[in-house]
This record gives C-alpha cells, structure tokens and sequence, in this order.
C-alpha cells in the first residue's frame, strides 16, 4: 500500500538478519548474477522474482556492481539484495552502504564476517573442507556457501553434516534445476545458482519470461523436496 511503512522499519537489528535469513531459507534460493554489463540486471531480477526467487547476489565482478545495488536495493523493496564475490571487508562495507542485505564470498575471510557483522548483515563465507566450514560457521557466519558444490556433490553434503548437523549449508557452483533437489534433501538450506538459473541467450534476447519460468523451475525443485524429505 503506498506511504505503508516496511515492516523491517519495526524490526531490532538481531531481529531484522533474522527475518531476512528467514525469507532467504524459506524461498531456498539465492540467483546469482553477473554479466558485462549493469543495464539488463534490474530486468533479470524482476523476471527472477516474477518466479518466486526473492534473494539476488550481485557480484563485484559486474562493472558498476554499487551502482546496480543501489538502484536495486531502492526499486525492488520486495526482493532481497545481497552483494557477491566479497573478497575483503572494504568491499563488503562499500555494498552495505549501497544497500546490501547481505554479504557471500567465495572465500573464508574473517575480516568479511566481522564487518558485516557490525552492520547487522547477513553472512555466508564460503569453505569447502570441513576445517573451514566450521571455522566459518563459529566466526559467525549465517550460512556456510560450500564452494565449489560440484566438486563433491550432494554426498559431501551428507558427509559434513553427519557429524556436524548444526551447520546451514548453500551449495554454490554447478547448482541446477535437476541437482537441487538432492542438495535439499542431503541438508541443505538453499541453493546458489549462476548459469544454470540466467541464461545468456534469454538475457541476451531480453527474453524475460524464459527467466521466469527457469526460476519458478528452481523454486519448486526446493519445495518438492522439502516435502519428501
């Protein structure tokens, strides 16, 4: 409605990352977005939520990623907007000023951690040996990013969380339509998709609504098989 006032308005800091982690696990999927150039990224995102999918990773390595945060951040109020590829604690509080949500890298940085932690952000450091998904989790990440996914599959995944079931896991790299359902039911909480979710011919054909199907393609993998789970 217009002139309401968003609900995180009334939200605690703790309890704002909650209800943003919240929605993130609940959806189960992250798009991630990168590309030559920032003008067609707003229009991939309205297509992506038009799907169902409301959390966006713009990467640092799109030119002018800032920029596309921030236009997003104040456009899209429904879809939640993360900055990726975050290699230092810099970049990190450069994307939160521009309107990040949240804060992934495709490393373990701690620096990262304790600097989106300051500004009361969500955040998913990445690991992928068990040593450094677990120092990740106790160093206050929100959910651990396991990088590259491909590399072990769903069955690493049912292998970290055996002796360790605490932890929330997002497999990143790889991720598709047909292997998310495996990664859910091996544990984890949500899936990153790149490619597989924004294809280069439909953005190149502004071919919106194949997006959109894709998305809504990854959003039922997830709830399907959370029900059979």
């Amino acid at each position: 409605m217009p002139g309401q006032v968003p609900r995180a308005f009334f939200l605690t800091e703790e309890q704002a990352v909650a209800d943003i982690l919240d929605r993130m696990i609940d959806c189960g999927v992250v798009a991630v977005l990168r590309a030559d150039s920032p003008s067609e990224l707003l229009d991939v995102s309205r297509a992506l939520r038009e799907g169902g999918v409301v959390a966006i990773e713009v990467t640092m390595t799109v030119p002018g990623a800032l920029r596309v945060i921030e236009e997003a951040a104040a456009k899209m109020e429904d879809t939640i907007v993360g900055v990726g590829s975050v290699l230092d604690a810099e970049t990190a509080r450069a994307a939160i000023l521009a309107g990040a949500e949240y804060v992934v890298s495709p490393v373990l940085n701690l620096d990262v951690i304790a600097m989106a932690k300051r500004y009361g952000k969500v955040v998913m450091p990445a690991g992928f040996t068990p040593t450094e998904i677990l120092a990740g989790w106790q160093a206050g990440g929100d959910v651990v990013k396991v990088f590259p996914a491909t590399v072990g599959g769903p069955e690493f995944f049912k292998d970290i969380r055996g002796p360790l079931p605490q932890l929330k896991l997002m497999p990143t790299g790889g991720v598709n339509a047909r292997t998310t359902p495996e990664f859910i039911k091996a544990g984890a909480v949500a899936v990153g998709a790149g490619s597989a979710m924004v294809d280069k011919q439909a953005v190149a054909e502004k071919n919106w609504a194949a997006l959109t199907e894709t998305a809504r393609s990854f959003v039922e993998a997830v709830r399907k098989a959370r029900t059979e789970m």
